[in-house]
């Protein structure tokens, strides 16, 4: 009894020193949040002062039309945009890589990346064949539409075939993402061959990601949806902290596996296909911002999925100022800037953990 009160008492500093950094690293993660979106906002090629548009409302003065369209119908909405995509894929990473208890795992492994990309694709490529004129009445949301449906549909179809007798095999997941993957690769190959120009550069702009056609109204359609699944992450965090011990272990700690399985299967699918509908493809953001965390904070998930959120919003946003600034007053799409961040750590990652995965 001695020696368990004597290791209890090594053990409970060391817990309590992870809980006050973690919420120092919250706190500190708030307040870049914040410094990124007001630079955010500040910043852009029109040369649109935020300051000074402030300073006049202050003044009690009339801001002009120009700065209030810059300011809250372009800029302020693509902020929005940003920080709810970049906390969907950030905090998708995170339960993803608890579910599969691996560093490198991924949303795209359930296939949301793939059946997205395929929508998003047949939407620009077949939507002036669709009947009834459903392309022209849905207009500029045909393609996250598409995109969102094509995820969802993906990832049904990949939880059916890896769930048999009630109980999902997390392998069979994942070997059937890397099919279906391939599948929805092909398909997206033919319909790209069959583009034509125009087509191919709508192709090519929306596969790289952009949040350049960031409206209010595409905010209220998709934000609900990410608030949701987000929300409903943090009930996981217990159950996902006792998966680490091993699905058996957790099990006999009174988790419901086969339920924590299937809510997290389809948080990751709504909050994922939700931002992918909106930003097309965006890479390494699930990858770098999770991992990151984890080597600063610990594997706590109470505070590894808040500060993923956080993180992810301020990368992303932070990621697409510098997508629209670098080469002003052009744009870069913002996919092209996290790979160019993200790559090299995600290397790391492979590089740090090759004992483990026996590469």
């Amino acid at each position: 009894m001695a020696v368990a009160d004597l290791a209890g008492a090594r053990l409970r500093p060391v817990a309590g020193d992870r809980d006050r950094r973690a919420r120092r690293v919250m706190l500190a993660l708030i307040a870049v949040l914040g410094a990124v979106s007001v630079l955010s906002l500040g910043t852009g090629a029109s040369g649109t002062s935020l300051w000074a548009a402030l300073g006049k409302l202050a003044r009690g003065e009339e801001i002009g039309l120009r700065e209030e369209v810059i300011l809250f119908d372009i800029r302020l909405p693509r902020l929005a945009m940003g920080a709810m995509v970049g906390a969907a894929l950030a905090v998708s990473g995170a339960v993803m890589q608890g579910l599969f208890r691996n560093p490198l795992a991924d949303p795209g492994l359930v296939g949301v990346g793939a059946g997205a990309g395929l929508g998003a694709i047949c939407a620009i490529v077949l939507g002036a064949a669709l009947p009834f004129a459903l392309g022209d009445t849905l207009g500029q949301y045909l393609v996250p539409v598409a995109a969102f449906f094509g995820g969802w549909a993906t990832t049904i179809l990949l939880y059916r075939l890896s769930t048999s007798r009630g109980r999902t095999s997390v392998a069979v997941m994942l070997l059937g993402g890397i099919a279906l993957g391939a599948l929805a690769g092909a398909l997206s190959g033919i319909l790209i061959y069959m583009a034509d120009d125009a087509q191919l550069r709508d192709l090519t702009f929306w596969g790289l990601g952009s949040l350049a056609g960031a409206t209010w109204d595409k905010v209220l359609v998709a934000g609900p949806l990410i608030a949701l699944a987000l929300a409903a992450t943090p009930f996981l965090a217990r159950a996902l902290n006792a998966l680490a011990l091993g699905e058996g272990p957790a099990a006999h700690l009174g988790i419901a596996v086969q339920r924590m399985k299937n809510i997290s299967i389809l948080t990751v699918a709504a909050a994922t296909g939700a931002a992918v509908a909106v930003s097309g493809g965006i890479g390494f953001v699930g990858i770098v911002v999770p991992h990151l965390l984890r080597l600063i904070t610990g594997p706590d998930h109470r505070y590894l999925l808040v500060n993923s959120a956080l993180l992810g919003a301020a990368l992303l946003i932070a990621a697409d100022m510098i997508a629209r600034t670098v080469i002003a007053p052009a744009e870069l799409p913002i996919g092209i800037v996290t790979a160019t961040l993200g790559g090299p750590f995600f290397l790391w990652i492979l590089l740090r953990n090759r004992s483990l995965l026996d590469l």
